[in-house]
């Protein structure tokens, strides 16, 4: 369903995560808050469609649950969530998004961006679900990740309602094939993308 053209390496768990939960966790913290931020700037970009505005504030309700979720386990383990990290894969894939063009272009590749986080956040949950020993951990990464193909199913369909003209499926393979090249940067660090 994700398309995604390099899967993550379950040695990413057992070598880097488990050794470091309190840093994933304040790392995964952090990424729901930037979901939820992302989609309250779609809202005050594109005020005037309704139907976004409505998807896109439902969406920042379930991602800042998500993140007090995180940071309730967090203060459960004894931890402390720490400073905001910097998401160097995300900011690898702003670089590819189109500068200029209309309001029109521009939204639908936000749409695309998003919809590749979602994908790739979908993914590292299920091979954190599938891999971590800690039984709790499994399960609530199993349960987001669910939600995550929701999201991301969501940028897509919105992308194609929106898209007047522009062909979004052949965008979006120049996102996975542009995202192919960035990710094999990453998954040796303890952060959900890293």
């Amino acid at each position: 369903m994700l398309k995604l053209q390099l899967p993550t390496d379950p040695k990413w768990v057992t070598n880097v995560v488990e050794s470091n939960i309190e840093e994933i966790l304040t790392d995964h913290a952090f990424c729901e808050q930037k979901a939820a931020s992302n989609a309250i700037t779609l809202i005050v970009q594109n005020p005037n469609l309704s139907d976004l505005v409505q998807e896109m504030a439902a969406l920042v309700q379930e991602e800042m649950d998500h993140f007090k979720r995180v940071h309730d386990i967090i203060l459960e383990r004894g931890y402390v969530l720490g400073r905001e990290r910097k998401d160097d894969y995300v900011n690898e894939l702003v670089k590819f998004m189109k500068k200029g063009g209309s309001r029109h272009e521009q939204l639908i590749d936000r749409l695309l961006f998003a919809a590749m986080i979602e994908a790739r956040s979908c993914e590292r949950f299920k091979v954190l679900s599938e891999n971590i020993k800690d039984e709790q951990l499994s399960k609530f990464y199993h349960e987001l990740m669910v939600s995550e193909a929701t999201h991301y199913s969501m940028f897509i369909r919105l992308a194609k309602k929106y898209a007047d003209g522009i062909d979004v499926d052949k965008r979006w393979k120049e996102y996975l094939d542009y995202e192919a090249q960035v990710i094999q940067n990453y998954g040796k660090r303890e952060t959900i993308h890293g």
